[in-house]
């Protein structure tokens, strides 16, 4: 008798309790045999029922992976490959339902999403100065910007700034020092003084 961590010609298997060296290579033999027999069949099967190469790929593999764990329970002959393409049946059932369901959460979440956006007002007042304002905000490096946007617009302190940030209070409070001194320069560029601003 095997135990469950012995391989059999260096591939290890899950066995069942009573299984011998020989039932064991019989069954794996029988399984390649009906592998051989099939997969073209089945993977044709499938590339007809599928959107990608890849889908009838897995269709496949999956429903020999089942094949393997109820082995006892394949037809001989003939029937085998009606089992499989039965098998293959319920397996592209499970993939359609899967599609499906993946299609309906993605279509609930934009929806959702479209929803939040239009109720937010993510319009930001920035009076006569707006376009002058925006030239010397997007002419500084993203890290700057995302600094100053997070204390300016999203209205976070330096505690919570440094959480999303992934740092310490100390360098957020000299991030946001360095960021408002090249923005401060950036206004001026513009014609607009940084203390009127302010």
């Amino acid at each position: 008798m095997l135990t469950p961590s012995d391989p059999i010609d260096g591939d290890p298997l899950c066995l069942v309790p009573g299984q011998t060296k020989r039932s064991i290579r019989e069954g794996r033999t029988r399984f390649e045999r009906i592998y051989e027999e099939n997969s073209h069949l089945i993977l044709a099967y499938a590339l007809r029922r599928t959107d990608t190469a890849a889908d009838a790929s897995d269709v496949v593999a999956e429903t020999f992976l089942v094949a393997w764990r109820r082995l006892e329970d394949v037809p001989e002959g003939e029937r085998a490959r009606l089992w499989l393409y039965a098998t293959a049946r319920r397996v592209l059932a499970n993939h359609y339902r899967g599609k499906r369901r993946a299609r309906e959460l993605s279509e609930r979440v934009q929806g959702e999403v479209l929803r939040t956006a239009a109720q937010l007002d993510t319009t930001i007042d920035t009076g006569p100065d707006g376009d002058a304002l925006q030239a010397a905000f997007s002419r500084l490096k993203d890290d700057d910007q995302e600094v100053l946007t997070l204390v300016g617009v999203e209205q976070l302190d330096r505690d919570q700034v440094a959480e999303v940030l992934g740092g310490s209070r100390a360098n957020v409070r000299v991030r946001l020092h360095r960021a408002r001194r090249r923005f401060a320069k950036e206004l001026k560029k513009v014609g607009i003084d940084p203390q009127r601003s302010t």
